[in-house]
């Protein structure tokens, strides 16, 4: 079937290219060039952001960071191995393009074409299961036979806000061991026994970052931890040893969002401080900011997560102060918002007013008062 992907790519290119040539005759969304310049302007000159993570709190998060800015590197996680993502990687040895996808589509412009197009899933024959988004970046990788220049090439194509970047292109496997001596391997494993856990480590343990990760380190003036599942995807990225210490040792102050609600088996009943904890033990210190949301979960919503094992994850004023007391700063606020995923409502961050609040530690910073 490795005919097929010369195939698919020519035709991602097509249809991508015809829905933004459809987009500029028929005036879609269009603006007058005086405000568009502006606003170009106003995104072009923003703060640099580096947002580390992975899955879907990450793309939320940058769905609305990128109307702050377009200075943005998202560093994704590349130890995936579920779905669509797991069997490309089993199948073609290449790394798991979906978290790296969703990042894509959530930083491309608002177009609902484009998006609905990178997210169309196949439901038959040797693609069933797949997305189009995925396939066409094994198509990239298996036409330039480097995965970074893969992810690049489609960065470029869809002209998005920012860049997406694997924080590796090494083959890494996510392990982990509990306090009796229990080994788990693999990002599944590790999901369903979090809350077990005592030590979490990386093979190889020398697997090394790319140099565009780095360097985006470097210059940025703020660095987010999340949002996104604890072990899975904001820990994966920790664990490779150049990149942490180049976040501890650097001059960017350093923010972890936590999530609004705890995770059934991989975090349930876990605090706030117990993910903090985990941070502080895997980088070596603890972020400079918490951003906790405080707003309350629906109450129909709130009894089917509960069912589900998860819970709200809020910080309580002793946490706040202990906190404080160790050089965390805690910024709170209202961070829930509602999606549909399949017509279910499910919850999620609020991308606009969690970039918000993260612009308000930048200013914070600027004027000399971080």
């Amino acid at each position: 079937m490795r005919h097929l992907w010369p195939f698919l790519w020519g035709l991602s290119v097509g249809v991508i290219a015809g829905a933004l040539f459809k987009r500029g005759r028929t005036g879609v969304r269009s603006s007058p060039p005086t405000k568009d310049s502006g606003v170009s302007f106003r995104l072009s000159s923003g703060p640099y952001v580096v947002a580390v993570g992975g899955g879907t709190g990450l793309s939320a998060f940058l769905m609305g960071l990128k109307g702050f800015t377009k200075n943005i590197t998202a560093v994704v996680t590349v130890t995936d191995e579920g779905g669509s993502s797991g069997r490309i990687t089993r199948d073609w040895g290449v790394l798991p393009p979906g978290d790296i996808r969703n990042c894509i589509v959530a930083l491309s412009e608002n177009d609902d074409v484009l998006r609905s197009f990178m997210d169309f899933r196949f439901d038959k024959g040797d693609l069933a299961g797949h997305s189009l988004g995925n396939l066409m970046l094994l198509a990239s990788a298996e036409m330039t036979g480097d995965f970074k220049l893969a992810v690049e090439r489609i960065n470029q194509l869809l002209a998005i806000r920012g860049r997406v970047l694997p924080v590796s292109t090494e083959n890494i496997v996510l392990r982990g061991k509990t306090s009796d001596g229990k080994q788990f391997k693999g990002e599944l494993e590790i999901s369903n026994f979090g809350t077990d856990l005592d030590e979490i480590w990386l093979e190889p343990s020398d697997a090394k970052p790319i140099k565009e990760v780095m360097a985006a380190v470097d210059t940025a003036d703020l660095i987010v931890l999340g949002p996104g599942s604890l072990f899975t995807s904001v820990i994966p990225n920790l664990l490779i040893r150049n990149f942490r210490e180049r976040i501890k040792k650097g001059l960017a102050p350093t923010v972890y969002v936590a999530n609004i609600m705890t995770q059934p088996r991989e975090t349930e009943g876990m605090s706030v401080t117990e993910h903090l904890n985990w941070i502080e033990k895997v980088l070596g210190k603890l972020p400079d900011y918490v951003i906790v949301n405080d707003q309350e979960v629906p109450r129909g919503l709130l009894e089917r997560y509960k069912a589900e094992g998860a819970e709200p994850l809020y910080l309580n004023d002793d946490e706040e102060v202990k906190l404080y007391e160790k050089g965390c700063k805690v910024l709170r606020g209202s961070f829930l918002r509602v999606d549909r995923v399949k017509g279910e409502p499910v919850i999620r961050h609020d991308g606009g007013h969690l970039s918000e609040a993260i612009f308000s530690l930048i200013q914070k910073k600027d004027g000399g008062t971080f």
